[in-house]
Order: structure tokens, then sequence, then C-alpha cells
């Protein structure tokens, strides 16, 4: 099993930055992606960003141009810069990891526990 450990969220101004960080720990045959999902009260969780094995990035349109993924999924390690923060990026946001448990060709999603942004505006 894989356990995803998120940090580095926090309160911040409008305007402002913050870098969240995930560090996966325990046995996975392989890693596909890492990324990056948010859920703020009332909504749905949503996609944020996402890095592949190959270093090939995806993003929300919400969040293109300021907000930075970065990671080695072979280090089971991934990063999010946030830039020009705005009280709407306020949410939970959840560190993912999708891969291989075994050698078998099922998938499966591990979640960290989240980590609480809060912008102000």
């Amino acid at each position: 099993q894989l356990q995803l450990v998120e940090s580095g969220g926090g309160l911040v101004q409008a305007g402002g930055s913050l870098r969240l960080s995930c560090a996966a720990s325990g046995n996975i045959f392989s890693i596909n992606t890492m990324g990056w999902y948010r859920q703020a009260p009332g909504k749905q969780r949503e996609l944020v960003a996402t890095i592949t094995s190959a270093g090939s990035t995806n993003y929300a349109d919400s969040v293109k141009g300021r907000f930075t993924i970065s990671g080695d999924t072979a280090k089971k390690t991934v990063y999010l810069q946030m830039n020009s923060l705005k009280p709407e990026d306020a949410a939970v946001y959840y560190c993912n990891a999708n891969g291989r448990p075994n050698w078998g060709p099922r998938t499966s999603d591990y979640w960290g526990q989240g980590t609480q942004v809060t912008v102000s505006s």
C-alpha cells in the first residue's frame, strides 16, 4: 500500500504564493501519474494538475500560468507551486498517485489526507 502525506498548506493573502509538497511511502509496482486535486466546501473534488512518469504535465484551465507542478514519480514526490493565489483557490488540496500495485494491469488511486489552503481577499 502507498501512503501519501501532504504539507505546505496555510493562510495566504490574495496575490500571494504557497508551495505544497507530497511524499509517498510504501510499496507499489509502478506509478503512472502523481498530482493534485482540490475540493472546496459544497463542491466536487477537481483536478488541479498532474505529472506523468515521463514528466508530462497537465493543468486545469483555472490555474494555468499561475501554478506549476513538479516532481519525480520514481522518487514518489510531487510539488505544487501556487502563485498569484485568488480567493477561489481556497480548498482542501489532496495529493494523488495513480499506479499499478503489482505486476498485473490493474491500476489504483491513492490519496493523501489533504492540506487546507485559505486565501484571504
